[in-house]
C-alpha cells in the first residue's frame, strides 16, 4: 500500500467533503457571508547573526498593517488582514518549523520570507510541499532555486521569488576589480552553506568568469560560519600576493576577518564581502577600518523606482524609514517593503481567495512596478523567478558616520552613479 503525505490542502478538501455530505439529508442553515481574515505569514531572522537584515521589519509591517487597517477589498468585499510574523533565530531548521506552525497552526494563506537562504529555501519548501503561495526575496536566485533543486524547465508550483542573481554580482564585482590597478590576484572567502557553495561553484559561480577575464583565485576551501580564526586564510593571500579579497560572509565573520587581517599585517586594496558589508550598522563599528570597503547594492535612495501601492520613491521610502527610526537607511528596507507590495498587489487581484491555487496562480501573473524595480514571475530566467537590478557600491566615511556611494553601474545605468571607485588606504 502506498503511503499518502496529508498535506493541509488534502486535509481541508476532505473535511470540507465530509461537512458537504453530513448536510445531506439533514436541514441545511443558510448561508450567511463572512469576511474571511486574510493571514499573511511572514518569516524572519529576528535574533541570531542574520538578524541585522530583519531591522527594518517592525517600520515596514507597522506600515502595511496601517495601509491594511481598514481591511483589503477583494472581489467587491473587505476582508481584514492579519500579519503573523514569526522569527527564524537565524536558522535553517527553526525557519521550517516555524513555517509549519504558520501552515498548520495559523493556517495562513500567504507566507513570505526573506534574509539569505537560510530562511528562504527551507520556508518555500514547506510551503511547496503543503500547497500554500508563497513569494520569497533577498537570496540570489540560483542558491534559492537551484539549492532547493529547481527544475528550469518547470519551476515550483506555490513558491516565487525576486532577486538579483550570480551572473549579476560577479558582474558588478569584477567591474569594480577592473577600476583599480591591482596584482588581479584574488583570495576568496566562501563559507560551507548556500551561499558560499553557490558563489564557489565551478560553472555558475565566481571561477570559471575570474578565469575568463584574467584573474587568478585563491581558494582556501569552505570555512564553517561562526569561526573564529581566519590566520590560515590571511597567511594564504599575503604569500600569494593577493590585492583583492571577495567573500559572502555573515557580519560575525568579516569582523573577526577584518579585524586579524589588519593584527597580520595585511591590507589588500579592494575588500568586497557581501551580506556582512551590506549594512550601515556594522560598517560603523569598524570605525575606519570601513572606508573604502566594497559591496554590491540592491537598493538605495539612489534608485530611481517607486512604489506602485504607495507611490513613495525609493528616495521618500528612505527618508520615511530614518525620520520614524532615527536609523540610517539599509538595502532589506526597499525589500521588505516590495515583499509585501507584491503580496498586496496579488491579493486585491485574486478570484478565489478560498483557493491556494487561485492566490498560487494570481501570485505568477504578477506584472508590477515596485520600490525595487519591476517584478515579473513569468519572464525568467526561470519559472517564479524575477530579477532585480544590482550595482556597486563603496562605503566612505564621513564625520564618523559611514555613506554608501554608486560607483559602478554598467549593467544598470539607470541608477546613477554618486562617486568613483577608489583603492582602501
Amino acid at each position: 500500500m502506498t503511503k499518502k503525505t496529508i498535506t493541509r490542502r488534502s486535509f481541508a478538501k476532505a473535511a470540507g467533503a465530509s461537512a458537504a455530505i453530513a448536510a445531506v439529508g439533514g436541514l441545511a442553515a443558510p448561508a450567511i457571508a463572512k469576511p474571511k481574515t486574510v493571514k499573511i505569514g511572514f518569516v524572519t531572522p529576528q535574533t541570531g547573526p542574520l538578524a541585522i537584515f530583519a531591522e527594518p521589519d517592525n517600520f515596514v509591517l507597522d506600515q502595511f498593517r496601517r495601509l491594511t487597517a481598514d481591511g483589503l477589498t477583494i472581489n467587491g468585499a473587505k476582508h481584514p488582514v492579519e500579519f503573523i510574523v514569526k522569527d527564524s533565530q537565524s536558522n535553517s531548521n527553526r525557519a521550517s518549523s516555524v513555517a509549519q506552525e504558520l501552515i498548520f497552526g495559523d493556517e495562513v494563506d500567504i507566507i513570505t520570507a526573506t534574509a539569505t537562504p537560510d530562511t528562504t529555501n527551507p520556508v518555500a519548501d514547506q510551503a511547496e510541499l503543503n500547497g500554500v503561495p508563497c513569494i520569497t526575496n533577498d537570496t540570489p536566485w540560483q542558491p534559492h532555486f537551484f539549492g532547493r533543486q529547481g527544475d528550469p524547465a518547470t519551476g515550483f508550483e506555490y513558491t516565487n521569488h525576486f532577486f538579483w542573481g550570480l551572473e549579476d554580482i560577479i558582474s558588478v564585482y569584477i567591474n569594480q576589480w577592473d577600476q583599480i590597478e591591482t596584482s588581479k590576484v584574488v583570495g576568496a572567502l566562501w563559507p560551507n552553506d548556500p551561499d558560499g557553495n553557490g558563489w564557489s561553484h565551478p560553472e555558475l559561480g565566481f571561477p570559471p568568469v575570474m578565469a575568463k577575464r584574467v584573474y587568478e583565485l585563491v581558494d582556501t576551501g569552505r570555512y564553517q560560519n561562526m569561526s573564529d580564526d581566519f590566520s590560515a586564510q590571511i597567511s594564504a593571500f599575503k604569500e600569494a600576493g593577493v590585492d583583492i579579497v571577495t567573500g559572502v560572509m555573515i557580519p560575525p565573520d568579516f569582523t573577526t576577518f577584518w579585524t586579524q587581517a589588519a593584527q597580520q599585517g595585511f591590507h589588500p586594496k579592494i575588500m568586497q564581502a557581501a551580506k556582512a558589508t551590506e549594512f550601515p550598522q556594522a560598517i560603523a563599528g569598524l570605525g575606519d577600518r570601513a572606508d573604502g570597503l566594497t559591496v554590491e547594492v540592491w537598493w538605495s535612495p539612489h534608485h530611481p523606482f517607486s512604489s506602485g501601492l504607495t507611490g513613495q520613491s525609493s528616495a521618500e521610502l528612505a527618508a520615511e524609514y530614518e525620520a520614524a527610526t532615527g536609523n540610517p537607511w539599509t538595502m532589506p528596507l526597499g525589500f521588505k517593503h516590495s515583499l509585501f507590495e507584491v503580496v498586496i498587489d496579488a491579493l486585491k487581484r485574486v478570484e478565489d481567495l478560498s483557493d491556494p491555487d487561485s492566490i498560487a496562480a494570481t501570485i505568477r501573473a504578477t506584472d508590477y512596478n515596485s520600490v525595487v524595480g519591476h517584478l515579473n514571475f513569468t519572464t525568467g530566467p526561470v519559472p517564479g523567478i524575477s530579477k532585480t537590478p544590482l550595482v556597486g557600491g563603496q562605503w566612505r566615511m564621513e564625520a564618523g558616520k559611514p555613506v554608501l556611494e554608486i560607483v559602478e553601474n554598467a549593467d544598470q545605468p539607470d541608477v546613477p552613479l554618486t562617486a568613483e571607485m577608489r583603492p582602501i588606504g
